[in-house]
């Protein structure tokens, strides 16, 4: 693989980690990208298959989508990270990068994308009406559907795309923490103290 389609790959296993492997075990096998075996095995293929079908499902029901992106906390990050490890023995070139550099690297991508993605649904799930989430979800499905696709016949493109992303992810991600540890200390102040009685606070 190209370090360009390893870097996105990676990102992209932040937001949607089943189809990210099934997508390289697939390409690898048909011959458009050079992957690690292990990815090309059949039975990895179907179980990633049947669980991005499920992610694909689950992401779009509002407040179980946050409760998976929590499962999921350290999974994509993993799964970034064995990606990038797996990378240096299907690439070639004088400079290549170590596996434990790359590992590293693409825990972080990974970590970074799935931060922004799980920020982005707890505040979406906010809003009382479902169309929104709906509506968010197809967009990531799409971004990754997207990026990967640029990432197997563009990778030097694709690597430059995901860096854009990774550093909006990340002001993304920031502003909506900030803006939601401010809303609940405004909820805070605003909740009525305690009522006293006669002889006494009332426990």
């Amino acid at each position: 693989m190209e370090l360009g389609t390893v870097v996105a790959s990676c990102w992209s296993a932040g937001i949607s980690v089943y189809a990210v492997i099934a997508a390289l075990g697939i390409a690898g096998r048909i011959g458009w990208i050079d992957t690690a075996d292990v990815l090309q095995q059949p039975w990895l293929i179907a179980l990633a298959l049947f669980l991005a079908l499920v992610d694909l499902v689950v992401d779009k029901i509002a407040w179980l989508d946050s409760i998976w992106d929590a499962a999921h906390t350290v999974i994509r990050p993993l799964v970034g990270a064995t990606i990038g490890a797996l990378a240096p023995e299907q690439m070639v070139g004088p400079m290549i990068p170590e596996p434990i550099i790359l590992a590293l690297t693409g825990g972080g991508l990974a970590f970074s994308a799935h931060a922004a993605k799980a920020s982005i649904r707890a505040a979406v799930n906010t809003s009382p009406e479902p169309a929104s989430n709906v509506a968010v979800s197809v967009l990531e499905d799409g971004l990754v559907a997207g990026l990967l696709v640029l990432a197997f016949t563009y990778p030097v493109v694709a690597g430059v795309v995901t860096l854009v992303l990774f550093l909006a992810g990340l002001v993304v991600t920031v502003v909506l923490v900030r803006t939601g540890r401010s809303a609940w200390r405004r909820l805070r102040r605003r909740a009525p103290p305690p009522t006293e009685c006669a002889d006494g606070p009332r426990l």
